[in-house]
C-alpha cells in the first residue's frame, strides 16, 4: 500500500524539530497570570539568567516521564535566523513550532521526549489480506499513534522572560487568521492559529495550535504551550502523526509538561 504524501512528511516530523512546523505536510492563555503580565516591580533586582549548565540540570532527562523515552532532539534545533515568517510579528509562533526558545535568551537547552510505542496491530495479522479495504492504513495509523514533545528550557536576564512569552501571546491573537514560513528553503502555512486552554502551570502560559491545510490529508494540527517559571521559559511542541492521520484529537503531552513542571519548583 502507498501512503499519501502527508503520511510521509508527517513521519519526518517525528523525528526532527524542523520538520514539526514546516514539513508536516501536512481559552484560557494563563495560569497565575496570563503572556500579558507586566513586568517586575522596579523595587526588585534584576532577575540573572541561568547559564546553559544550569539548564541542562533543570531539563527533564531519561527516566523522568514514565511511559517517554528522553533523549536528545533528533535532527536538532534549526539556527534562530533560519526559520522566518513572511509577517514578523507571527514568528514567535512560528519559533514555538521548531523548538526555538522566543526572544533572546541568555541560554536555552533542548530535549525530546517519546511516546513509549503501542503494540503494532498489524503484528497479529496473518497476511496483508487480513487487513484489507482500508484496514491496513487504520492499523498503520494506530501503531503512529503517540506522542512526540520537543521540550525547550530557556532563561533571561531581568524581564526578559516575561517579555518573550508576551511576544507569544501576541503573536497568537495577531495571526489568528494564519501565515506562511519557511526554514532553509522549505516553505509551509498555517491557515489558522488559536489559543488553547493551558496546563496551569508555572507563573504565565499559552497554549495554542496551529493548523496546516494539507489537501487531501485536511488540515493537520500541531499543538504547542510555553510557560513561565520566573525568569525560565519551557516551550512545549507535540505532534502526534496518527491522531493527525485518523481526527483524532490530541493536545500537548502533559506527563511530559508535569514532569518538567515539577523540576521547575
Amino acid at each position: 500500500m502507498k501512503r499519501s504524501s502527508g503520511v510521509r512528511l508527517c513521519a519526518t516530523a517525528a523525528v526532527s524539530a524542523l520538520s514539526l512546523a514546516l514539513l508536516t505536510g501536512c481559552g484560557d492563555g494563563g495560569s497565575k497570570d496570563s503572556g500579558d503580565a507586566k513586568g517586575p516591580d522596579a523595587a526588585k533586582p534584576a532577575a540573572k539568567a541561568l547559564s546553559a549548565a544550569e539548564l541542562k540540570k533543570l531539563i527533564i532527562a531519561k527516566g523522568d516521564v514514565p511511559g517517554y523515552e528522553v533523549g536528545p532532539v533528533e535532527g536538532g534545533i534549526p539556527d534562530r535566523g533560519k526559520a522566518t515568517s513572511d509577517d514578523a510579528k507571527c514568528r514567535p509562533v512560528l519559533q514555538a513550532f521548531t523548538g526555538i526558545a522566543p526572544g533572546e535568551p541568555a541560554a536555552d537547552t533542548s530535549r525530546m521526549a517519546t511516546q513509549d510505542k503501542k503494540k503494532d496491530p498489524t503484528d497479529d495479522a496473518t497476511s496483508l489480506d487480513d487487513l484489507a479495504d482500508g484496514k491496513f492504513e487504520d492499523a498503520i495509523n494506530e501503531s503512529m499513534d503517540l506522542d512526540v514533545t520537543v521540550v525547550t528550557l530557556a532563561s533571561y536576564d531581568g524581564d526578559g522572560a516575561e517579555q518573550a512569552l508576551k511576544s507569544v501571546s501576541d503573536a497568537v491573537k495577531a495571526c489568528a487568521g494564519g501565515f506562511s514560513g519557511e526554514q532553509d528553503g522549505e516553505k509551509g502555512t498555517f491557515t489558522k492559529v488559536a489559543e488553547e486552554k493551558s496546563s496551569g502551570t508555572g507563573d504565565a502560559s499559552v497554549a495554542f495550535t496551529a493548523t496546516n491545510d494539507a489537501g487531501k490529508d485536511g488540515a493537520l494540527p500541531l499543538h504547542a504551550e510555553v510557560v513561565r517559571h520566573g525568569n525560565t521559559l519551557a516551550t512545549y511542541t507535540t505532534i502526534n502523526i496518527g491522531a493527525m492521520m485518523s481526527k483524532k484529537a490530541y493536545t500537548v503531552s502533559a506527563p511530559v509538561v508535569k514532569a518538567q513542571a515539577a523540576k521547575l519548583k
